[in-house]
Formats: C-alpha cells, sequence, structure tokens
C-alpha cells in the first residue's frame, strides 16, 4: 500500500512537471497572438478548437457522461481555466509586458494550494506554508528585477486570472480523482463549447489578412498545448500527487522560457538566474516534504 502512494505521488510529480513545462510557453504565445488578435476572439477561438478536439477525444473513447453531481464543478473548471483565465491574461497583456506577467505568476502555486485547503480539504503542515511564500517571494522578486514597467488595469486584471485560475486547477484536480485528468477538462471544453463557439463567429474579424504567421502559430499552441494537452498531464498529477504539493512546480514555470531562451536563440542567463533558480528548486523540494 506504501509502495503503491509513492509510486502515484513520484507519477504525480512527473505528470505535474510536464503540465508546467507546457504551460510555461502560454502567456509568451498569447503576447504574440494578442499583437494580431483582438484578446476576446483569441480566448473564444482557442477555447472552440480545444473544444472540437474534445468532442473527437471523447466519442473516440466512447467516455460516460458526468453525473448531475459533477457539473457544478466541471462548470467551476470552464469558468477558471477555459474562459477566466485565457481572457483575463489576454486583457492584461495588452497592457503589460509577457515578462511582467510573471510577478503575479509567482502568486498561482500559493492561490492553488489555497484552493485545494478549501475546495478538497488538504491540510499541508505548517513548513509547508513557509516555503511556498518564500518560493512566491522570490519568483515574484526575479521577476520585479527583470521588469519594472507597471499598469494599474494590467496588475488587477493579472490578479483576477490567477485566483480563477487558481479555483480552476484546484476544482479540476478534486475530480479528476473520479472522473480522470484528460476527461476534466474535455468536459469542460464540451460545456463551454456551444457559448464559445458562437462567440468565436461574433468576434471574428472580418479579414484576417493582417494576420501573421507567429500569431496563428501562437493560437495554434495556446488551443492545443495551452487549452488541452497540457491539462491532461496537469490535472493527473495534482489527483496523483495532492494539489497543495505538486501545484508548487509552477514556480518553476517562468524559469523554463530561460532555459529555452538560452537553448535555442542563444541568449545569456546571469548567475542572478541560477541563484534564484537554485532556491526556488529548493522551496519546490521544501514543499513537496510538508504537504502532507
Amino acid at each position: 500500500m506504501q509502495h503503491k502512494l509513492k509510486s502515484n505521488t513520484t507519477s504525480g510529480w512527473l505528470n505535474g512537471f510536464l503540465g508546467v513545462l507546457i504551460f510555461s510557453g502560454s502567456l509568451p504565445a498569447t503576447k504574440v497572438a494578442v499583437m494580431d488578435f483582438d484578446p476576446v476572439f483569441l480566448t473564444v477561438a482557442r477555447a472552440s478548437l480545444a473544444g472540437l478536439l474534445a468532442i473527437i477525444i471523447l466519442f473516440v473513447f466512447k467516455e460516460k457522461r458526468p453525473v448531475s453531481s459533477q457539473l457544478v464543478s466541471l462548470l467551476i473548471v470552464a469558468i477558471g481555466v477555459v474562459v477566466g483565465f485565457p481572457l483575463l491574461t489576454a486583457l492584461a497583456l495588452q497592457h503589460v509586458t509577457s515578462a511582467h506577467s510573471i510577478v503575479f505568476l509567482g502568486l498561482l502555486p500559493l492561490t492553488t494550494a489555497i484552493f485545494g485547503v478549501w475546495r478538497c480539504g488538504e491540510r499541508p503542515r505548517p513548513a509547508f506554508w513557509i516555503f511556498s511564500v518564500v518560493g512566491s517571494l522570490l519568483v515574484i522578486g526575479f521577476a520585479s528585477l527583470q521588469d519594472l514597467s507597471a499598469s494599474l488595469i494590467g496588475d488587477a486584471l493579472m490578479l483576477a486570472a490567477v485566483l480563477v485560475c487558481g479555483l480552476g486547477y484546484a476544482e479540476g484536480a478534486k475530480l479528476s480523482r473520479v472522473l480522470g485528468g484528460w476527461q476534466v477538462i474535455c468536459w469542460a471544453l464540451l460545456i463551454s463549447l456551444p457559448i464559445m463557439l458562437t462567440m468565436t463567429f461574433l468576434f471574428m474579424p472580418n479579414s484576417f489578412a493582417n494576420v501573421g504567421i507567429s500569431a496563428w502559430i501562437s493560437l495554434i499552441y495556446v488551443s492545443l498545448f495551452s487549452m488541452l494537452i497540457g491539462f491532461i498531464f496537469w490535472y493527473r498529477g495534482l489527483a496523483q500527487g495532492g494539489i497543495a504539493a505538486v501545484g508548487q512546480l509552477q514556480l518553476l514555470q517562468p524559469f523554463f522560457g530561460l532555459v529555452l531562451s538560452a537553448s535555442l536563440l542563444g541568449e545569456s542567463v546571469s548567475l542572478f538566474m541560477v541563484v534564484v533558480t537554485v532556491g526556488i528548486i529548493f522551496c519546490v523540494a521544501g514543499s513537496r516534504k510538508f504537504a502532507r
């Protein structure tokens, strides 16, 4: 029994890591996309594309429909991660840079843990909260030093995005324990599809002539990876390893972008970045140790 629990925890952290790795490209891709697309159109279009793919997946695997008692949770997931976070971040990124938005992503592990306690009854030990808060402060401090730009509207939108996303993560993880990880995001997308598809046509621009190839690629990325594939790993990870514990992996999300920039674009990584990253890894390890 203990071996099985340890195996599930390890699998949870691995799945959570893959989910965070996929999500790490979401904000930069959204920033590129809103340069050519209206934020509302981008939000409903990405949800529609992912929703259409979700229908195919559910049909192929012949999944049973959720019971009526699960519909409220699916609605919360849809509001939080299908509509709320994508729309609020797209609107915010018209006012702030993607680098500045990292300040608020540093709060996402903490809000996810708080909602995990509220919605799912998790009870991390006091030391967990110390590591979680310190890790959040490290990310916020690092991001603030990298980009000092500020916008009251942009900051308010990002704060709202983090709150609804944390709720959507916790609620989805709770439901994943009985419904399954990929099933949760697919059913949430399906519930949202009628409204999202209708709004896609209502907000569709008259012409796409001025939309660049980078914006189209970004739309495809946030539709398939950020909206669907990433959640398959993420919800499974949260359900297996614990919402509060695995949620701390999000602290590493901003630094995945730095690694990609260094390896693919030849951008330099400073000693300060390395030191902060080591501190973040230490906090994630500490959070894992005291999560239960």
